[in-house]
Parts: C-alpha cells; structure tokens; sequence
C-alpha cells in the first residue's frame, strides 16, 4: 500500500481508537486479552481498509469491522484467542492506555453487559456511542424495526441483571 493511504488509516484510527478499546473491553476480562484484541483489530481494520470505499463513515465501519473481529474472536474462545503477528506494518499507533481508575462507576454496567450474548452486546455497545437506530441497523446488518426490538428487549434484560 502506498504511504498516503497508510497515512489516512493511521490518522483515522488514532482519532477514533477509543471506539476499539470500547469494544475490547466489553469483550475482555484483563488487560492481556484487551491488548491482544486491540491488536488483532487493528490488524483485520488494516486488511480491510483497502475495500473501505468511504460509502459510510469511518467510524460506522470501523465498528462494523471491530465488532465481527470481537465476536469471531469470542466465539472461538474456548480454544484460545489466536492473535497474528504482523511484522510487515511499519507504522507506529499512538494507543491510549485506558485508565481502570476513572471507570470505577461502569463496573457493574460492564459487568451486567458481559452477561450479555454477543449481539446484544454490540447493539448496547452502539447505542451507548449514541448511534441511532439507522446506524445501528447499518452497522448490524439489520432492520431498524429489529434493532429497536432488540433494543428493548435488551434493555429490560440489563435492567434485571443489575437489580435482580
């Protein structure tokens, strides 16, 4: 790939990295994991990225991206999660540490998020970036119709799980 489209990847993920952490960390219990998952990601984001026409946001597909990597990762869970090393990338990502501390008030919503199947925790994931339904179903590959079903249902599925 040519260094201008390196340059407008590593510029787009650095501003929007904190989506991948988001996704990591619902889909991780400890920083290893949440590092490994980070770094598979970026890596499947830099494969695709040739394909991204730019007919959604960045972000709308980094999502979509991010979010297949996870569940495919988790689904394949119980044998192990499989990170690739990839010597050939040359360029360097500025990654934020995501600070525990100052997330002590979400332990328990990410606790009762975890409980979660895999499509409930990407529809929770996106409505709590304040996605809309249309984004939301873009993302998913859904109706907007079943994503505002699903919406529900899920929320009525958190609310017991935190105050059962």
């Amino acid at each position: 790939m040519n260094k201008e489209l390196e340059h407008k990847f590593v510029s787009n993920l650095e501003k929007n990295q904190n989506i991948v952490h988001k996704i990591c960390r619902i889909y991780t219990n400890d920083q290893a994991s949440h590092n490994d998952l980070f770094q598979e990601i970026t890596i499947q984001l830099w494969k695709a990225y040739p394909k991204f026409r730019g007919d959604s946001k960045f972000s709308t597909w980094m999502y979509r991206v991010a979010l297949n990597t996870a569940i495919t990762l988790y689904r394949k869970k119980k044998r192990g999660i499989q990170t690739q090393d990839y010597d050939t990338v040359h360029f360097r990502i500025h990654v934020e540490e995501y600070d525990d501390a100052t997330e002590q008030q979400l332990k328990v919503m990410y606790s009762a998020i975890k409980e979660l199947n895999d499509i409930e925790k990407a529809l929770i994931f996106l409505y709590l970036e304040d996605k809309n339904y249309r984004e939301i179903s873009e993302t998913l590959g859904i109706t907007e119709v079943n994503a505002r079903v699903k919406m529900n249902r899920v929320k009525t599925k958190l609310k017991s799980i935190i105050n059962p």
